[in-house]
């Protein structure tokens, strides 16, 4: 396994309509196209990167091509952001015109469950095993998937900086719950006006936002520019607000039932999953893969931190990925 790679990484972007909404989808490798049974060049594992919120697929572009660099180039490495969380390009709308509804509530945490259980039965062949990495609230989103969908070949669930109980009772949770559940609206009108502003100046408060950070992934300040968008924060505050009212107690039956296949990785410091839940989960879980972070990164590791979680992520797969 290689860290990573300075040579350029073959990378796929889509705009697709998945469940009627919008979704960015990127992809690390040469398969392009991974729902034809009948193809003898397909591989046998596909990483696919379950994001936080905001769920962009942006944020996790250097991510993903440190990974597949890391991989030694041999898997196809895709990240799908979430429903309408994407700002969708010139000529396509955030919602599909047509009569059909496929899904209820589709920006709704529920309905992101079943938009990436929808995405894999429509663009990835049921042969093909996974390896599940996600973050933050995608955790929750995954550990969902894996118990609607057992028939999913998951080879290995990575969880990053797991949201998966207690959001409203974490130290974040309780600042931002009633912002969220009660006064988000309010924040529709400034980021209306925002987004009338130019790229460059839109881009120069985005790196005035992240001024404290001594290294700043670029990619996650082009990405930030989509948060001007009203569209697309409405649905990412929306999705926020059910995450504190749902997401309450852990699922210890469906963490039991898939142990062997999951990997949690929680934080020193993490306002969002502070370290009193891994102390428990740990106790309940002894036998469990659950980790705590040694190197004090940020739970929101797209930021700064990409190509360090990626080397560990390489590290941590070698005896699974030697077994193929």
């Amino acid at each position: 396994m290689r860290s990573g790679s300075e040579e350029p990484v073959p990378l796929h972007e889509e705009f697709i309509y998945c469940c009627g909404a919008a979704t960015h989808v990127l992809k690390c490798g040469p398969w392009k196209d991974l729902s034809k049974d009948e193809s003898k060049n397909l591989p046998r594992l596909l990483f696919m990167i379950i994001p936080g919120n905001p769920g962009l697929a942006g944020y996790y572009r250097t991510f993903i091509k440190a990974l597949y660099c890391g991989l030694n180039q041999q898997y196809p490495v895709w990240v799908v952001s979430h429903a309408g969380h994407c700002k969708p390009p010139s000529g396509m709308e955030m919602i599909e015109d047509t009569d059909i509804k496929e899904l209820e509530d589709v920006f709704g945490l529920n309905g992101q469950v079943e938009h990436k259980l929808n995405f894999l039965k429509k663009n990835v062949s049921k042969d093909i095993k996974l390896v599940l990495i996600a973050h933050s609230i995608g955790c929750y989103i995954t550990l969902e998937m894996m118990k609607r969908a057992s028939e999913l070949q998951v080879l290995r669930s990575v969880l990053l900086f797991p949201t998966i109980e207690r959001m409203a009772q974490s130290p974040q949770g309780k600042l931002m719950t009633p912002l969220l559940c009660k006064l988000r609206y309010a924040l529709y009108m400034p980021v209306y006006l925002l987004s009338f502003l130019p790229e460059g100046v839109k881009a120069s408060l985005v790196r005035f936002a992240l001024r404290g950070m001594k290294t700043c992934d670029e990619s996650s300040i082009t990405t930030s520019v989509n948060l001007f968008s009203v569209d697309c924060i409405a649905n990412i505050l929306y999705m926020a607000s059910q995450e504190m009212m749902k997401v309450v107690e852990r699922d210890s039956t469906t963490i039991k039932q898939n142990l062997k296949k999951l990997i949690f990785y929680y934080g020193t410091g993490d306002s969002w999953c502070p370290q009193h839940y891994y102390d428990e989960i740990k106790m309940d879980f002894p036998d469990g893969d659950i980790r705590l972070c040694e190197k004090g990164l940020r739970h929101a590791f797209v930021l700064d931190a990409s190509k360090e979680m990626a080397a560990m992520i390489t590290d941590w797969l070698q005896d699974d990925l030697t077994k193929l």
